[in-house]
């Protein structure tokens, strides 16, 4: 059977977050969350391919896709208003542990959430991230000055001196953005959320995220501060990543973060496949074996180590 997907709203006080519900609404789903500037469309061609026992909850996150924007004057924050959001929808839901399957930023708030809330999770699924990015200080302070001052500027931004393109040049820009990471038939899903028209019915078409977004690497992370955080999750661990994937600042960042969920974590898998930071998109069918044999309820815990023709498995 088809799983077949629905729009939900969930309110918020600065307006709403926009939702699509795939599968039965008679089961809790796994609270799908997608990366920065990205929109819940990432989800679009995978989702289909779970099994039918799983339900899953893709949102857009405050400021993408078609959720509202913060009001003039508020700040974002990535991985904090993220994390903050996940809260927010498990008690509008009344849920009391949850599922999060996270790609890029939302893997990163799914860790934040793990650490600070280890008993009100069951399951945490990241691709192609371990942690919140860390970056060296320096450079962090570099950036403080160039964040605050054009989200100010962008703030002030109307239809007028916002960029305009037509259908084929927004595609371009967004392909070019995404430097590879992306084919064209997955910019396109993705694109489906992430552009709306102009106000002045001229037919051109403009980015629908907050352009604040873009300046929002503010409250970034130290690394031994991340170190700290894995070390606090305790529910059921997958991290997928994608080879070559997204590149980092401090690689050897990664399995450090790896290293440390697997000691506390109830049962840990690493899958290492082939694909870029989007795979999941891109090459659905590469994720979805992985992804639902991690949902099944577990039946044994132990340590287990494998080694697959197509991917590098670790499972403990």
């Amino acid at each position: 059977m088809e799983m077949l997907a629905k729009e939900v709203e969930i309110p918020v006080p600065w307006g709403v977050i926009k939702g699509k519900w795939w599968g039965s609404d008679k089961i809790q789903p796994v609270l799908a969350v997608h990366g920065w500037q990205d929109n819940l469309g990432t989800f679009d061609t995978l989702a289909p391919l779970l099994s039918p026992e799983i339900s899953l909850l893709c949102v857009d996150l405050p400021g993408h896709g078609l959720s509202s924007h913060y009001p003039k004057g508020m700040a974002y924050y990535l991985f904090w208003d993220t994390l903050i959001l996940i809260r927010r929808i498990a008690k509008h839901y009344k849920w009391e542990k949850i599922s999060i399957l996270g790609h890029s930023l939302g893997g990163a708030a799914g860790f934040l959430y793990a650490a600070i809330y280890p008993n009100d999770i069951d399951k945490l699924i990241s691709i192609d991230v371990a942690c919140p990015r860390v970056a060296k200080t320096d450079v962090l302070i570099k950036q403080a000055a160039d964040c605050i001052d054009k989200s100010l500027k962008y703030e002030k931004l109307d239809d007028s001196c916002t960029p305009q393109y037509t259908y084929d040049e927004m595609i371009k820009v967004a392909l070019d953005g995404h430097h590879g990471s992306l084919t064209r038939e997955s910019c396109e899903i993705l694109m489906e959320r992430g552009m709306a028209p102009l106000d002045d019915g001229s037919g051109k078409l403009k980015f629908s995220r907050d352009p604040r977004l873009k300046v929002s690497g503010l409250a970034m992370f130290a690394y031994d501060e991340v170190l700290t955080y894995a070390s606090k999750i305790k529910c059921e661990y997958l991290n997928i990543r994608g080879v070559p994937g997204l590149k980092f600042e401090i690689p050897e960042l990664y399995e450090h973060c790896l290293d440390k969920i697997k000691e506390s974590a109830a049962k840990f898998e690493y899958h290492k496949i082939p694909g870029t930071h989007h795979v999941h998109l891109n090459d659905p069918s590469a994720v979805a074996g992985i992804i639902n044999e991690f949902l099944r309820p577990s039946k044994n815990l132990n340590s287990l180590n494998t080694i697959s023709n197509n991917h590098e498995d670790l499972v403990v």
